[in-house]
């Protein structure tokens, strides 16, 4: 029998029990959909993750205000407190030779106004390295001049959410806007960066200097002299970021006279571990999703072995009249993996369809990232040959083992 021929019986054999195949398909079909849709879901997470590490950088510490302790030794939470100040930031510039960029940095929230346009936004007074550190990049303009950040100018710079809801087309350099009361001047704009890794709005966000942050947007507030709410820093080597972790702590004990034993006023976040660790989990999330689908396949192609094994009991009598009018044994196995493959490939391409529709569901209607690509689909595919083909064996041997004298006694 030729390829054709086999292919034409196996149709022929489903046709005759289409119910039967249809249902057998059915476990392949989830499986396939389930492959394609947790597969998707896993590698957009991945890529938001890779995102993630780009925005953050992986060279880089965050240092926080850690927690303090009022009268008494009562324990205080660590926004009651700023124990960091610019006299740290210029100890760790000065004094770890591995560190290339560090800045201090204070943020807040505020009402921008320009004529009758108008934005709730954050601002940040930041030192001349924050902009390296967090690649911020000018779009138009200029950035702060270095008296601005001695002198309290009140220059301002631009994210582009609110370039675009005060100014519209225009750039708004040199236009004055009033930031909660305080007047001023425009001198720059950021280039986009679009959602951050946590879904975040990177661009909704004004940059003022440091200085001016302290004395004009919270004046009111009483802060220590020269305290910031964060510094941050980047190595220029990624393999000395641990060892740089450790001098950041020592100056720091040192500076801020905290003796053996007792707790930092500080908090030190490694972005390169705590993004790692998040890899790990998702690569973790990844492999269950990759189980769970793997498990529907199986359960599927167990399906396939079953009613094969069932068809060859059926048709025991026609099998030993093929083998008693010349047919070869290798024709009645290729018979048989033919119709299981078919119900696999038909399970397969019906599953692809309903995989593909269903991950773009979940991008469009869920929080879940998804990226759904030609390697996932074939990936489906090459798994639901494999199934028929595995699965499909078994009955297609037990089927050409037959003795065609007792197959045609039987019944």
């Amino acid at each position: 029998m030729n390829f054709t021929d086999i292919l034409r019986t196996a149709l022929h054999a489903l046709r005759g029990n289409w119910m039967r195949s249809a249902l057998t398909s059915l476990g392949v079909i989830i499986g396939i959909a389930a492959v394609i849709v947790m597969v998707s879901v896993g590698q957009g997470t991945q890529q938001e993750i890779d995102k993630l590490v780009s925005g953050l950088g992986s060279q880089r510490l965050d240092i926080s205000p850690g927690a303090s302790r009022g009268g008494g030794g009562a324990r205080m939470s660590a926004s009651s407190f700023f124990t960091l100040n610019e006299g740290d930031v210029d100890a760790i510039r000065n004094e770890i030779p591995e560190v290339q960029y560090v800045a201090g940095a204070l943020r807040g929230s505020s009402q921008v106004v320009y004529a009758e346009n108008n934005a709730s936004t954050s601002w940040q007074g930041v030192q001349a390295d924050y902009f390296a550190i967090n690649g911020w990049v000018i779009a138009d303009g200029s950035t702060f001049e270095a008296q601005d950040y001695t002198s309290a100018g009140k220059q301002v710079i631009l994210g582009e959410t609110v370039r675009r809801t005060l100014f519209g087309d225009d750039s708004g350099i040199g236009q004055t806007i009033r930031v909660g009361r305080v007047p001023f001047t425009v001198v720059g704009t950021l280039q986009p960066k679009g959602q951050g890794g946590f879904g975040q709005d990177q661009d909704d966000v004004i940059m003022v200097p440091l200085e001016t942050a302290r004395r004009r947007l919270m004046g009111a507030m009483g802060l220590p002299a020269g305290a910031v709410m964060q510094i941050a820093l980047t190595v220029s080597n990624a393999r000395d970021l641990t060892y740089a972790q450790g001098e950041v702590e020592a100056l720091l004990r040192q500076r801020h006279r905290i003796g053996p034993g007792e707790e930092d006023d500080f908090r030190v976040r490694n972005i390169s571990e705590i993004v790692a660790t998040r890899t790990a989990t998702t690569n973790l999330m990844s492999k269950l999703l990759g189980a769970v689908a793997t498990i529907c396949l199986i359960i599927g192609g167990i399906g396939i072995m079953n009613i094969m094994l069932v068809s060859v009991t059926e048709r025991i009598r026609e099998i030993g009249l093929r083998l008693a009018v010349g047919a070869g044994p290798s024709d009645v196995r290729r018979q048989f993996l033919a119709e299981a493959m078919l119900i696999s490939l038909i399970g397969g391409v019906i599953g692809i369809a309903i995989g593909v529709v269903g991950a773009l569901l979940v991008g469009r209607f869920s929080e879940l990232p998804v990226a759904l690509n030609g390697q996932v689909v074939a990936l489906a595919a090459g798994f639901s040959v494999a199934t028929g083909l595995f699965f499909g064996y078994y009955p297609a041997r037990k089927a050409s083992l037959l003795d065609p004298i007792e197959a045609l006694r039987s019944q």
